[in-house]
């Protein structure tokens, strides 16, 4: 495990309970207590944790609900790690859907360098990422861009994905559950997933391991309307995801092919 994976696991541990102790942390992380002390002073300087005698506490839950700008740099590790992942499960010459979300920007960032490549943008930030690289045919549908996101959506994004048809579309989603299915927070985010999955003949759906297990406000679509899935290997630890092992069993039932980064 390196330094930011550990940071990650890190992170999620001390999240997951209402108080870590240092000691608890080393074990679980097979690393010294030394290791992580300066760990957890390193995420307490980024404002993720606060120090308390013999351990942390988490400063604020993670959720979904925040804005763009309050989860980019969340698991940046782990969410490049997703990024090479999904980008290498794309064929050259494929006509891309590539959605809105923190994930599919290190996606974007991957796929940069892998050319010929013809994706359709659905949010600002992969947009910039993708504009005027070599090998990139670049198209960013139209709509409004949704305000603390930056995702496109509304009727006029809508109608530029249910007018393309796609070899592939990675989709970010805001929750993976094993009844529930694939879940948005946003009503107007999960339309435009609903169109994209029906104009793809693929769809990758990647996400981090917090989202498994998650039940958010509007259903996008069933479990099996994914082909693959692509998340990080803690994905089936239930100390650090309790619903992980669940939720994935659910997918592998469903058809649905797992990778883990």
């Amino acid at each position: 495990m390196d330094a930011g994976e550990r940071l990650d696991v890190t992170l999620r541990l001390v999240q997951g309970a209402e108080r870590a102790a240092v000691a608890e942390l080393a074990q679980r992380l097979g690393v010294s207590e030394m290791t992580v002390r300066r760990d957890l002073d390193a995420l307490e300087q980024r404002g993720l944790v606060r120090r308390v005698h013999g351990g942390a506490v988490a400063t604020r839950a993670r959720t979904e609900a925040g804005g763009f700008a309050d989860r980019a740099g969340w698991s940046a590790a782990t969410k490049d790690r997703l990024g090479a992942a999904v980008a290498d499960l794309i064929p050259l010459g494929s006509r891309v859907l590539l959605d809105a979300g923190t994930t599919t920007v290190h996606v974007a960032r991957a796929l940069a360098e892998r050319g010929p490549l013809t994706v359709t943008a659905l949010s600002l930030q992969t947009a910039v990422c993708l504009a005027d690289r070599p090998g990139i045919e670049l198209l960013v549908a139209g709509g409004r861009s949704r305000p603390g996101e930056q995702s496109l959506v509304g009727p006029l994004a809508l109608r530029a994905v249910e007018s393309l048809a796609f070899d592939v579309f990675v989709m970010s989603i805001g929750g993976v559950h094993a009844e529930y299915g694939w879940s948005e927070f946003c009503l107007d985010d999960a339309a435009v997933k609903q169109a994209g999955i029906a104009q793809s003949a693929r769809v990758l759906a990647v996400a981090d391991a917090t989202k498994l297990g998650v039940r958010a406000f509007s259903q996008v679509a069933a479990l099996g309307a994914a082909h693959d899935f692509v998340t990080d290997r803690s994905a089936a630890d239930p100390a650090i995801h309790p619903a992980g092992p669940q939720t994935l069993d659910a997918l592998r039932e469903a058809g649905v092919v797992l990778h883990t980064a």
